[in-house]
């Protein structure tokens, strides 16, 4: 199998954490997206989506979407297991990992896209409100993450799993798009830290 990564991009980097949690190893090919190289008609050929990451089986079948080519190597590798367990702990990883993908990491994603100049060439039309209109978006989704981890040690629960890796991604993607974890938010300072510090977040 070959993993095309994306460098610095929050899903490619959400996939090798991933990866690194499970101590997996992977083959994987750069692909630059400062040079658009996921544009290109290669990789177009690959995913016709032209987003990374992608994963291409030695079937040639192609597994594109971050959290589902985590989920293929869940099933492959099950422990330890970061998509919950039992029923309970499935559904809320699942929620929790949901509410980090379409709450915080989108609304951070939007604020990047559609302010940053070096991101016109990327999100076409670039429409400055919308990316200003997000920022409050992605402040009450910290918030709400806050409130979450006021009462437990990880996102979903006690476990560590790919709600965090989300949450992660997102928060360290906060910077670029010039967003900052207000001050009283002191549980996902605290979690923030933490998991920063596991040797996966390097991956």
């Amino acid at each position: 199998m070959l993993l095309f990564d994306g460098g610095r991009a929050p899903n490619a980097r959400r996939v090798r954490i991933f990866l690194a949690e499970k101590g997996i190893s992977v083959p994987m090919q750069p692909i630059d997206i400062g040079k658009m190289e996921q544009r290109t008609e290669s990789f177009l050929a690959i995913n016709p989506l032209g987003c990374v990451p992608a994963l291409k089986l030695d079937d040639g079948t192609v597994i594109t979407e971050s959290v589902a080519i985590c989920r293929y190597f869940e099933e492959l590798q099950p422990d330890p297991p970061l998509f919950g367990v039992g029923a309970l702990g499935k559904a809320l990883v699942e929620m929790w990992n949901r509410r980090a993908e379409l709450e915080l990491y989108l609304s951070v994603q939007h604020a990047f896209r559609h302010t940053h100049p070096g991101m016109a060439d990327y999100e076409v039309p670039q429409v400055a409100a919308w990316g200003e209109a997000n920022r409050p978006r992605a402040i009450a989704a910290m918030q709400l993450i806050d409130a979450q981890l006021a009462k437990h040690r990880y996102v979903a629960g006690e476990r560590y799993s790919i709600a965090d890796i989300t949450t992660l991604v997102a928060v360290e993607f906060i910077k670029p798009a010039k967003i900052a974890i207000p001050d009283d938010l002191v549980h996902l300072k605290r979690w923030h830290a933490e998991c920063a510090a596991r040797p996966s977040a390097s991956a």
